[in-house]
């Protein structure tokens, strides 16, 4: 069987390198951590690594629960977690929540029984019961996506509020008086926000909100297109809808040319993350894209550090979104 010894002569450094690259991958150079990870492929050197973490009480794996793992808002968040956890050498678990209670105690209870070092959050609820006094205790834990005040918790975000006002800003600025949006769930924390720059926006421009002009959908497909459907059959319809999510903003689309109505000659659209998709339905989608694989790989960071045991400050770290502008929107008929 191969040894320590083989797989240093193979990567030409030290035993002792070896050692650091696989117990602290941190502590070595990425050049170096590469090199001893093709040795030990090479020598088929097969260290006893679950041992080893027993020993240290790791488990070198971390949880992240996810909200909707069909949702492709989360694909490049994901992507972003594991990438920043395998440099580190860590796994990642992801765990697919559909927002139910006994789902996400199975996913709790790997942490409180060590099987996993820490958890990242990606939507906005504790998945347990405590009191904000009772949060300071809790094992190491990092919010992404979504900014809960009440929550004692470091957080990785957008600020969603002037990610909102700007895009609405943008169709009024186009000439649109008459603006509507499709909401995610009333409940939701970022809807609330975003909600907030709508209204900042119109009334920056001087145009009193319509009650009627919100609709509430579940970031779906479907939700979007019966939301469209809805606003539509207004006796006075919208020239513009700011939609709270990419998916419900296609989904309107759709609806749409079902209806006859075109996109953006009739109606203008804007949506909300810049998922992929956005960029190639048809119109291309005018949207907030959201930095989401910096959100996840600072998440993940930001986790690490908390492990390591270094102060991590608890509240927010706020990241950049821009508007993209595509083919979706234009300035209304009239």
């Amino acid at each position: 069987m191969a040894t320590m010894k083989d797989v240093a002569l193979l990567a030409e450094v030290s035993t002792a390198t070896v050692s650091r690259a696989l117990m602290n991958p941190e502590k070595v150079s990425i050049t170096t951590r590469k090199r001893v990870e093709e040795a030990v492929i090479e020598s088929g050197y097969s260290p006893n690594s679950f041992a080893r973490n027993l020993r240290r009480n790791e488990s070198k794996t971390i949880v992240a629960i996810i909200p909707d793992i069909c949702d492709p808002y989360f694909t490049e968040i994901i992507r972003g977690i594991e990438e920043a956890a395998m440099e580190n050498g860590y796994i990642v678990l992801l765990g697919d929540s559909r927002q139910q209670k006994k789902r996400e105690d199975s996913f709790v209870n790997l942490l409180f029984t060590k099987q996993v070092d820490g958890m990242l959050l990606l939507g906005t609820d504790l998945p347990f019961d405590v009191s904000k006094q009772e949060q300071k205790n809790l094992p190491p834990m990092v919010m992404a996506c979504e900014y809960s005040p009440e929550l004692e918790l470091p957080t990785v975000h957008i600020d969603n509020l002037t990610a909102a006002f700007e895009a609405v800003n943008y169709l009024s600025q186009m000439g649109h008086k008459r603006i509507a949006q499709i909401s995610g769930p009333e409940q939701a924390t970022l809807c609330h926000f975003r909600h907030q720059g709508y209204q900042q926006a119109l009334r920056r421009s001087g145009v009193t909100m319509n009650p009627a002009y919100t609709a509430y959908g579940n970031f779906t497909f479907e939700s979007g297109a019966t939301a469209l459907a809805r606003l539509m059959s207004l006796p006075e319809t919208p020239t513009a809808i700011f939609c709270h999510n990419d998916v419900m903003a296609i989904g309107a689309i759709h609806q749409a040319k079902k209806m006859g109505i075109r996109i953006p000659q009739d109606l203008s659209l804007i949506g909300f993350d810049d998922i992929q998709f956005s960029e190639y339905c048809d119109p291309p989608l005018t949207t907030v894209s959201q930095p989401r694989y910096e959100i996840g790989r600072q998440a993940m960071l930001m986790l690490l550090e908390r492990l390591k045991g270094r102060e991590v400050q608890i509240g927010s770290r706020l990241l950049d979104a821009t508007l993209t502008v595509r083919e979706s929107t234009a300035p209304p008929k009239c």
